[in-house]
């Protein structure tokens, strides 16, 4: 018969079972005779106890009483003390004959019942204090006294007997606990030896097998599946030991012809993966070439085998070391790329380095490569260059006539060249305010241009919050009037100065200001701020205007939006796009809250200027 695991666990557990029951049981029977006989002393023997003391101490009291009376005190309140301790006396032999558990202690009892009669019938004529005081002493010494010792000698047997029934029984419950201790002992004894012997067989039946069973999964995880399990047994780890077996068969089976598939696949692969247009590569931790593409090679010279930290280009060290420190996608900036020249000719490239994290969590996986991928952005940088050149030819080719144009306006409405008619006068003003929005919106093409191009430079330097807000406020307090807008300042005391160039702040303030003004309806109130902000501080413009949809707040920054339903006359939607440059050029954020009807709040932070590095400029997009 073929016994399994289940078998040999379920023997061994069942003995155990069976021995931790015996415990229990003798254990159980044995707490159970202890209390028995605990309860058996306190409730009976210390009971009889109590009693006979009470009438000892009873007829003590009522003695001292009858000598006091000898003396000459005879009072209603030693009369009423005999009467108490007469009844305490009483009290005390009634419980006596109901607890009556030794031999002999019930004839004691009767005597002291019968005793108790015969004193208490003198008693009433030695205290009666009309009787003379021979008679009394008479009666006290021939009557009473030898019926007094009697009574309290046979108490203390009684008490004595109890007392000794007390530690007989004490004794015997200690040799009953003893007797308890020793038998657990024992059957505890037996069952560590039994679970030893039970461990022992278990070690054999089945953690034996399985240390085998684990050295050769340890031989398969370091690629050796020529291995074999050897075994005999014809339980459950025998039949898994055999199937293991038929499972090695099957790996070296699969292993043979995936490895075949492999190599097919992987050629195939790097094959397609090198006809690719766009130069990339595959790098190890060290940044050694693994895999490539033609146009990485013949570029950038990114041949397999090759370290890319040996090539003659300096970023592409910077950028590995980057990406793998921070293990994120790493690029050299927003707008960064790097210039190369193939064949006399200039490309522009903007690479970016990607780790491989081996594990699904970034921060915990080991980086084990990189991929570098540089498309090539040449086209869309001569396109760039080429808009920044048109804008800039045609914004300053404009200029020159609306220049001319403004002037002759003016002229023609201060009337030095002849009087105009009423509708003249209306025709020149319209025509003097379309100029003046030319103007402003060849200024903001002129400025994002300048941006845009490197052209455009500030002057950073420690400036107090508090004077940026005050004086970028004071051009619109008068615009704010004639609007009946109430414009007011809410700066937080005490901030600290700010790193920033104060003329392009007041440009991001202008635009905001002006844009608050515009859509605020009179009676309302714009806001202009600032607070602390960890190491920024946040300078803020908040309206309660007709405020702007949500759908269209993730464009609001982007360059020519604007919001539909805005008058056609209140610009060409570059105002936020040259906020949004100057405020990053200076190393701060902006954002945008609104709700439609209640307002819009547009805020941009701006760097303590203990966080920032002295210089003497700094040029917008980075570039020298």
């Amino acid at each position: 018969m073929k016994i399994g695991i289940r078998q040999k666990l379920l023997l061994g557990l069942s003995g155990m079972l069976v021995i931790v029951a015996a415990i229990s049981l003798v254990t159980i029977r044995q707490i159970d005779v202890l209390g028995t006989s605990l309860a058996t002393v306190l409730k009976e023997n210390y009971q009889s106890v109590v009693a006979s003391q009470d009438m000892k101490d009873a007829l003590d009291t009522i003695n001292s009483a009858e000598l006091n009376s000898f003396l000459g005190t005879h009072d209603k309140d030693m009369q009423i003390m005999v009467n108490k301790q007469k009844s305490k006396f009483i009290n005390a032999i009634d419980r006596e004959l109901h607890l009556i558990t030794l031999p002999g202690e019930q004839e004691r009892a009767d005597r002291i019942q019968y005793l108790s009669k015969e004193y208490f019938s003198i008693l009433p004529r030695v205290m009666d204090s009309s009787t003379s005081e021979p008679v009394r002493r008479n009666l006290y010494v021939t009557g009473q006294v030898p019926v007094f010792n009697e009574i309290k000698k046979v108490a203390q047997e009684i008490l004595e007997m109890n007392q000794a029934n007390m530690i007989t029984e004490k004794n015997a419950t200690q040799s009953l606990a003893i007797s308890a201790r020793w038998r657990v002992l024992s059957v505890s004894l037996a069952s560590v030896l039994f679970s030893i012997l039970l461990s022992y067989q278990i070690h054999r039946w089945v953690f034996h097998p399985l240390r085998r069973l684990i050295e050769t999964t340890e031989e398969i995880r370091r690629g050796n599946l020529e291995v074999v399990l050897q075994t005999a047994s014809h339980d459950e780890v025998g039949q898994l030991s055999r199937s293991f077996n038929a499972m090695l068969i099957a790996l070296r089976q699969n292993r043979n012809s995936d490895m075949a598939n492999l190599i097919r696949s992987r050629k195939l692969t790097e094959d397609v993966f090198r006809a690719l247009p766009v130069p990339v590569a595959v790098l190890d931790s060290g940044g050694e070439v693994r895999v490539s593409t033609e146009t990485a090679i013949q570029l950038f010279g990114l041949k397999p085998g090759v370290s890319a930290r040996e090539l003659p280009f300096a970023w592409m060290s910077g950028l590995l070391d980057r990406s793998i420190a921070s293990r994120r996608p790493a690029s050299l900036d927003d707008k960064g790329y790097v210039q190369h020249f193939i064949s006399n000719k200039e490309y522009f490239f903007k690479p970016e380095a990607v780790p491989i994290i081996s594990a699904s969590e970034p921060e915990s996986g080991d980086v084990d490569g990189t991929i570098l991928i540089m498309p090539d952005v040449t086209q869309m940088h001569e396109q760039q260059e080429m808009k920044q050149g048109i804008l800039s030819t045609v914004s300053h080719q404009l200029k020159t006539p609306l220049t001319s144009l403004r002037m002759s306006i003016h002229l023609l409405l201060e009337e030095e060249v002849g009087a105009l008619n009423v509708q003249q006068a209306e025709l020149m003003v319209g025509a003097r305010e379309d100029c003046e929005r030319l103007v402003e919106m060849l200024d903001d093409l002129l400025d994002l241009n300048r941006i845009e191009s490197g052209k455009a430079y500030l002057e950073p330097r420690p400036v107090q919050p508090a004077l940026l807000v005050r004086e970028s406020m004071e051009p619109f307090l008068s615009e704010a009037k004639d609007r009946n807008v109430t414009l007011k300042s809410v700066i937080a005391d005490d901030l600290p100065d700010v790193f920033a160039d104060p003329v392009g702040i007041r440009h991001v303030f202008a635009n905001l200001l002006s844009n608050a003004l515009r859509f605020t309806s009179p009676g309302g109130t714009v806001k202009a701020g600032a607070g602390r902000e960890g190491d920024f501080v946040r300078f803020f413009v908040e309206d309660t205007g007709s405020g702007i949809a949500s759908e269209h707040m993730a464009h609001l920054f982007e360059q020519f939006f604007r919001a539909p339903g805005q008058d056609i006359r209140s610009g060409v939607g570059l105002g936020l796009s040259i906020v949004k440059e100057l405020v990053e050029a200076q190393g701060g954020m902006v954002s945008s809250q609104s709700q439609p009807g209640k307002g819009s709040l547009f805020s941009f932070t701006l760097p303590l200027h203990k966080q920032r590095i002295s210089t003497s400029e700094i040029l917008i997009n980075g570039r020298a």
